[in-house]
């Protein structure tokens, strides 16, 4: 299989973790608008791997290799939420090409090409990428463990320079239980997820990968910001994908969403 590096001359791509929100992103729009513009400020993509919170399975997996209905992986919303549509191209070759990266003697990456891209690939994307023309493949978690994820994503890090923006999609601070259905999503967030937001994003100002991947027991109410992890896990993909001390790292959008930090962030 034939590797292209970037066509335009134009440096490596960025690496990204975003906050993908829920279905009703769609009616944010300063949120949306704050999307349209990051994806504006970074070079066009030649394709995109999505791993998101909303598919777990091992070995790693891939999915949407060709353009196939989405999953609507949420219930109780109202029906124009299962209207959308997302008919990006699907990407065989990038599947090739992560098959070639991750697979391991006895453990290949699997196929499940029937599988559509979930609400955490396809709500940010709508906003992102309007006009559906780049092609989308996505990856499953093969695991939660951050080490084993940074380890990950350090094996798809070649891709940057093959024009691929490597997305993780989670959530900053995730706990549904907690969060904080007030009139208004732009309300104050509780203490919990205003502290582990804060302490996130000096741990990755800083990129101290040791305290990130021990943040269940480093940062403040870990367990409260998340009870379960696998929002905060695709960060650690993103994070392995990144050189880190020699890139440029920044946070694109802060702020919270009924509660929730929807902090996003770039790497490169």
């Amino acid at each position: 299989m034939e590797v292209k590096s970037l066509s335009n001359g134009a440096d490596r791509m960025p690496v990204v973790y975003l906050s993908h929100g829920a279905p009703p992103l769609a009616d944010d729009h300063e949120w949306k608008s704050e999307l349209a513009d990051w994806s504006k400020a970074m070079p066009k993509p030649r394709a995109i791997l999505v791993v998101s919170a909303h598919w777990e399975s091992a070995p790693a997996t891939v999915g949407a290799t060709s353009t196939v209905p989405l999953v609507y992986d949420f219930w109780g919303f109202p029906e124009r939420y299962y209207q959308v549509r997302y008919p990006a191209p699907g990407a065989p070759w990038l599947a090739e090409r992560v098959a070639s990266l991750l697979s391991k003697p006895g453990e290949p990456v699997r196929n499940d090409p029937a599988r559509g891209l979930d609400h955490g690939a396809y709500v940010p994307l709508v906003e992102m990428y309007p006009q559906a023309d780049v092609p989308v493949l996505q990856l499953s978690l093969p695991t939660l463990d951050p080490e084993r994820l940074l380890a990950t994503g350090a094996l798809l890090a070649p891709l940057r320079d093959e024009g691929v923006l490597i997305m993780g999609s989670g959530f900053f601070t995730h706990n549904l239980q907690a969060m904080r259905l007030s009139p208004t999503p732009a309300a104050a967030p509780p203490s919990w997820s205003a502290e582990f937001d804060h302490w996130g994003s000096e741990a990755f100002a800083r990129w101290d990968l040791d305290s990130l991947v021990d943040f269940e027991n480093k940062a403040p109410a870990g367990h409260l910001a998340h009870p379960r992890t696998e929002h905060f896990a695709p960060l650690f993909v993103a994070l392995g994908a990144a050189s880190g001390e020699g890139e440029e790292r920044r946070t694109i959008i802060d702020g919270f969403w009924y509660g929730l930090a929807k902090r996003s962030v770039q790497v490169g």
